[in-house]
């Protein structure tokens, strides 16, 4: 009993200055794709159709890469691109379809296989609105921002998000669950 206690002590400062080296362990290039719910609010004066003032949400995809710098092993410093496609927000008279590239860069601490992470950058994004007297469309570069939770088991990921994205009259929320690999 007496040797339990300092050997447990040294299996525990094992285990955890293992999980450190592992948490730096994922850095590299990295692909993914993630689904969720993305909510947009939009309201705008339009020419010759009026005022359009909706809450609609959609299921929407993202499909992403990136590079995990993973200076340091409680760290991460990555820069991450990608195509999102929010789905197709309805009302009675109106459709919003919503795509766009971004990129942004991310800044995020490691617990071990757990990490947080934060990120910001931009969307370049196109919509196609359809309303009953008129079609339209526009497009934009505005900011995006959002915050995260992944766990990795080696090579492998997986990751659940919030992200904002602020496009023109439309914000658009986006949760969001995914998986990722890193090579």
């Amino acid at each position: 009993m007496k040797h339990s206690l300092p050997s447990l002590a040294f299996f525990v400062a094992a285990l955890s200055t293992s999980g450190l080296a592992f948490a730096g362990s994922d850095s590299g290039i990295y692909i993914g794709g993630s689904m969720g719910n993305a909510e947009l609010s939009f309201d705008e004066e339009l020419a010759d159709i009026g005022r359009i003032d909706f809450d609609d949400d959609d299921t929407g995809y993202k499909l992403f890469a990136g590079y995990n710098f993973g200076l340091v092993p409680l760290l991460d410093l990555a820069v991450e691109g990608g195509y999102i496609d929010f789905g197709s927000q309805n009302d009675l008279d109106t459709k919003i379809d919503v795509t766009g590239w971004n990129l942004s860069g991310l800044v995020g601490v490691n617990l071990g296989p757990v990490g947080l992470f934060g990120k910001a950058g931009f969307i370049d994004w196109d919509s196609e609105i359809e309303h009953v007297s008129l079609d339209t469309s526009e497009s934009g570069t505005d900011p995006a921002y959002g915050l995260g939770a992944k766990f990795h088991l080696g090579s492998f990921g997986i990751r659940a998000e919030y992200e904002i994205f602020e496009a023109d009259s439309a914000d658009i929320d986006f949760y969001s669950l995914g998986a990722s690999v890193t090579f």
